[in-house]
């Protein structure tokens, strides 16, 4: 993982962390949505306990679209690198000490081309990150591997096929 990112509130720009303490059910600490997690059955949309986001991704924004944007401008908690997130959905996964599933894409929105002043929907379609309900709580630091959970054994990402290549 590349880079952390919390907001204390919806509106305020996000801050960059060295780690963050990720709170089952609930969300990451000192997160704007923390204690505010809602869940997926009711509304799939706001389903944030933590959200990620290719480097690849942002790379590729930057090169097909000429938008360049910083990490924490995505408004994504947590900044990966070799890792096809798409492929996350509907998976359990180990960050650092905790364990989360992949819900479902989280798809750029108006709300982000406003923050940022940028077109970002067409460059971020179906990449622009992943929603994921935190299933057991831990630290999360930047530097630590995500690997895929399978019937309780913790894979990596080369072993469950879905790296960047």
């Amino acid at each position: 993982m590349r880079s952390l990112h919390i907001a204390p509130e919806r509106w305020a720009p996000m801050v960059e962390v060295r780690e963050v303490r990720a709170v089952a059910g609930r969300g990451i600490e000192g997160d704007r949505y923390f204690d505010h997690v809602r869940r997926l059955s009711r509304d799939p949309r706001r389903a944030c306990a933590v959200t990620l986001i290719e480097e690849e991704a942002l790379e590729a924004l930057e090169r097909e679209f000429a938008v360049a944007l910083a990490p924490g401008e995505c408004r994504r908690n947590v900044v990966t690198h070799g890792i096809r997130l798409n492929a996350l959905v509907g998976r359990e996964f180990r960050i650092g000490s905790a364990v989360a599933r992949g819900l479902l894409l989280c798809e750029p929105c108006r709300h982000l081309e406003k923050l940022t002043g940028r077109e970002l929907i067409r460059g971020l379609l179906h990449r622009g990150g992943l929603r994921a309900e935190i299933l057991r709580g831990g630290r999360i630091e930047v530097g630590d591997p995500v690997a895929v959970v399978t019937n309780g054994r913790t894979r990596t990402i080369e072993d469950a096929a879905i790296a960047h290549r």
